[in-house]
């Protein structure tokens, strides 16, 4: 029996994406019930950051490959002073000429990889990500159709590759991790993928993916 997330398309993701992300335009705000992810997802409650949240958007970007949908990720230079050579979805924080969380991070993955937003289709979004350093991110799911090209601004991106879908969001290829934060244990996903480490919000994102696309 071939397992479910190796049967994904393109037309399975748009409709699984636009059942469950409502409105994919919500300026960085969450979907009622939905601030946050749940505690299974890398989100404790407990360790929610003082003050006031900035807003953010990443593109989770899903490639109609050959061999099959495959997923769009970077490698965060080493010099950065936040999340050093760590590996994410392109994305950041609201400008004053971002209409939306889609046009956020349609701005952001050119900016970042020099994707043409002309060749996104932006499907809906995620569930909000509260990160541990004030950010509350609004993941949001574009289908990217080839041929495109790609160039990384060298500043921010140390690498871009890409993933097969099926492979990140099989559960059986996520593992709990723990460390030390502030003082608190600190549980989180990780995915390993050959010489790659996909972690925190990232993973996480990746988690509630898999939760929508592999829901009963």
């Amino acid at each position: 029996m071939t397992d479910r997330q190796d049967d994904l398309t393109s037309a399975a993701l748009r409709a699984r994406i636009a059942a469950a992300s409502g409105s994919p335009g919500l300026r960085g705000s969450a979907v009622p019930g939905r601030v946050g992810l749940r505690g299974d997802h890398d989100f404790d409650p407990l360790l929610r950051p003082e003050g006031p949240l900035v807003a953010a958007a990443v593109l989770v970007p899903v490639i109609e490959a050959r061999e099959g949908l495959r997923v769009l990720l970077t490698r965060r230079t080493a010099h950065l002073q936040a999340h050093a050579g760590q590996i994410s979805f392109p994305g950041g924080r609201f400008e004053t000429e971002d209409a939306d969380a889609a046009a956020c991070a349609l701005r952001e993955a050119e900016e970042e990889i020099g994707l043409d937003r002309g060749r996104v289709e932006v499907l809906g979004r995620l569930d909000t990500y509260v990160t541990r350093t004030g950010y509350e991110v609004t993941p949001v799911v574009g289908l990217v159709a080839p041929p495109f090209d790609l160039r990384a601004d060298p500043h921010e991106v140390a690498e871009i590759f890409d993933v097969p879908l099926g492979f990140v969001i099989d559960p059986r290829n996520r593992e709990r991790r723990a460390r030390e934060f502030n003082g608190a244990r600190r549980e989180f996903w990780a995915i390993p993928y050959g010489d790659y480490f996909i972690w925190g919000a990232t993973a996480g994102m990746i988690v509630n993916l898999s939760d929508v696309l592999l829901a009963p």
